[in-house]
């Protein structure tokens, strides 16, 4: 399995530029550019919250999980 960062889904839905909630939450556009593209290993919960509080949503509507083609569990 993997995670799924959907939050370019989110921002389209609130209308905000990448740029923008860089810019308020308090990290660089490079960094949330990483997350956006799910080429982060983890994140902070305290910028996961700032990202909710900023676009009104909860963890779950920017995280998602995915099934690898390969991750298909073996019946016993």
């Amino acid at each position: 399995m993997r995670i799924v960062v959907t939050l370019d889904v989110m921002l389209a839905r609130r209308k905000m530029k990448a740029k923008d909630l860089a810019d308020r939450i308090g990290i660089t556009e490079a960094n949330l550019s990483l997350l956006r593209t799910g080429k982060v290993k983890g994140v902070r919960f305290e910028t996961l919250a700032k990202i909710c509080a900023e676009l009104g949503c909860k963890p779950a509507d920017l995280l998602d999980v995915a099934e690898d083609k390969g991750d298909a569990k073996l019946s016993v």
